[in-house]
């Protein structure tokens, strides 16, 4: 085959553009740290990037889940300290109206502050987080409460606490975690039970209708009228319902604080998986930067040597090769 100056020519061309993509490709990669920028570069880098960036988002958003979930928690947490609170305060006033030397105007003080404990906790179990009402089962925009402490009337025939009123959160690929408490496993449901063995009754799990007296509700009451009639021996069992109460808000503190115990364990986790999933993401797609400065400083070097033997190739004339 006869290789023609006009071959030599081409060749010489192709080449130098071939040097020069290469020395382009290097540049981007120490400008991006990045080894591809089309999935062409690396069809299989650009796949992994793909699916590792997936990953990123599902478990970022599981991690966003498990926050909100927390923040959820961590007010129910606070509405049950609160009813803690309101109980123990009850339980002192009751405890010194019991001891004989209270009546009349004493009395008369300690129903007031009884009462305004009441109203103060139907306000608690009217708590909201983020504008839902925590402790509405599904139906968070409405309150759990009437003014009077009566189970709101819109929750007729639906307010349980069976699985269809329990709010769950996504904080893995099968992973959930239930965030509230119905209202009736904190203040009950019905009149406040004879005794004291009867009282986790009220509070575990039958249907409640609106217009419904709330258990815990109706201890303040009842502990009031007594108050207002000198009652001893419905003081004195408001002291054990009282008691019994406080029994059963603990064993949901108690059951909100494990939630939230495995919760923080949750959130740990995520964070672990999503900087090794960023790791690997990292390891795929950055490039070694001292490895391509050196490759580019090769490049160029083999392209400044190719355009001075390029320069030797087309010095010949036309007239040159005619004469």
């Amino acid at each position: 085959m006869r290789v023609t100056n006009n071959m030599l020519i081409n060749n010489m061309v192709y080449n130098l553009n071939q040097n020069l993509k290469t020395m382009e490709k290097l540049q981007y990669q120490q400008a991006t740290g990045k080894k591809f920028r089309v999935p062409s570069d690396d069809p299989i880098g650009a796949s992994k990037s793909l699916k590792f960036n997936t990953d990123i988002s599902k478990l970022e958003q599981y991690h966003r889940n498990a926050e909100d979930a927390m923040s959820w928690m961590n007010d129910t947490e606070v509405a049950l300290g609160e009813i803690g609170e309101v109980l123990k305060r009850a339980y002192e006033l009751t405890v010194d109206a019991a001891n004989g030397t209270k009546e009349g105007e004493d009395l008369k003080k300690i129903k007031e502050e009884i009462d305004q404990l009441k109203d103060h906790l139907v306000q608690i179990g009217n708590t909201t987080y983020a504008g839902r009402h925590i402790f509405s089962g599904y139906k968070t925009d409405m309150p759990l409460f009437n003014e009077d402490g009566t189970y709101n009337s819109d929750f007729t025939g639906d307010l349980q606490l069976g699985e269809d009123e329990v709010v769950t959160y996504n904080v893995g690929v099968s992973e959930t975690v239930e965030v509230n408490i119905v209202g009736m496993k904190v203040f009950g449901v019905g009149e406040v039970p004879e005794k004291p063995e009867d009282f986790e009754d009220a509070f575990s799990g039958h249907t409640g209708d609106g217009g419904d007296a709330a258990t815990l509700i109706k201890v303040f009451e009842d502990l009031s009228t007594a108050l207002e009639e000198n009652n001893t021996e419905d003081i004195q069992t408001a002291i054990g319902n009282l008691q019994s109460s406080q029994e059963q808000v603990l064993s949901v503190r108690a059951e909100v604080g494990a939630k939230m115990n495995r919760l923080e364990l949750t959130e740990k986790k995520l964070g672990t998986q999503i900087n090794n999933v960023k790791e690997l993401l990292s390891y795929n797609e950055d490039v070694d930067m001292a490895e391509v400065i050196m490759n580019l400083n090769v490049a160029e070097n083999v392209y400044t040597s190719s355009l001075m033997t390029g320069a030797k190739i087309i010095q010949p004339t036309l007239v040159q090769f005619l004469s």
